[in-house]
């Protein structure tokens, strides 16, 4: 019962707000190419200074000094929370669409940034990093940033309608639709966020091994 009101609300949303969604995508795809193209442009020091920084991380990941599942738990957890409730709140203002639409390309920046240059640095080897490290819990929270970025435009639009051209019917309903509609994505990031601190340093301890010996001879 709970998974088929899901699904329907999800299917409505997303019927209701198909060239958002297009928009939206768009976004976060050209935040992604930016972000990669940003790596190429960084300095020969910079790239070092970074590098240096990756195979820091790859010597924790083998030694176990990790962040305690629980506590990274709760601060991925925290992360993704302070994210999307940012994003709903700025929904629920006229001047916060364009602040939703940045979020999103920043968003793309970041993994397009994180995954260029693993891939720039390490070839094949950075590309199999970002697959287990990156990949898997951004499968649940790209899709869910996404879905509360457009609900949030779509808001917003709403309250345009309704205050400057007096019309769309009562906001309310709409507004029940639209935090309703958040809460599942926020309890979807939750899940992303278990991966992230329970399974992921896990697949990463199992690449990190690989990596440190490409890491030596590149060296």
């Amino acid at each position: 019962m709970v998974r088929s009101k899901l699904g329907q609300t999800l299917q409505q949303n997303i019927r209701e707000n198909s060239s958002l969604y297009l928009f939206t995508i768009v976004l976060f795809i050209m935040g992604v190419g930016f972000g990669a193209i940003v790596v190429n442009s960084l300095g020969l020091t910079q790239k070092q200074e970074l590098f240096m920084y990756v195979s820091q991380f790859f010597h924790e990941l083998k030694s176990d000094n990790i962040t305690d599942p629980v506590r990274g738990f709760q601060s991925s957890l925290g992360h993704y929370l302070k994210y999307v409730g940012l994003m709903w709140i700025l929904g629920l203002s006229i001047i916060g669409l364009p602040l939703i639409l940045i979020m999103v390309f920043l968003k793309g920046v970041v993994v397009g940034f994180t995954v260029g240059f693993l891939v720039n640095q390490l070839k094949w080897q950075g590309l199999y990093f970002a697959a287990v490290s990156v990949l898997p819990q951004n499968l649940l929270v790209i899709p869910a940033i996404i879905i509360v970025a457009t609900a949030g435009v779509s808001f917003s639009l709403r309250l345009v309608q309704s205050r400057f051209k007096k019309r769309g019917g009562p906001i309310y309903p709409q507004f029940l639709a639209y935090s309703s509609l958040i809460l599942i994505m926020g309890a979807i990031m939750a899940i992303a966020a278990a991966f992230e601190a329970f399974v992921s340093p896990s697949l990463m301890k199992h690449a990190s091994a690989t990596l440190l010996n490409f890491i030596i001879i590149i060296i």
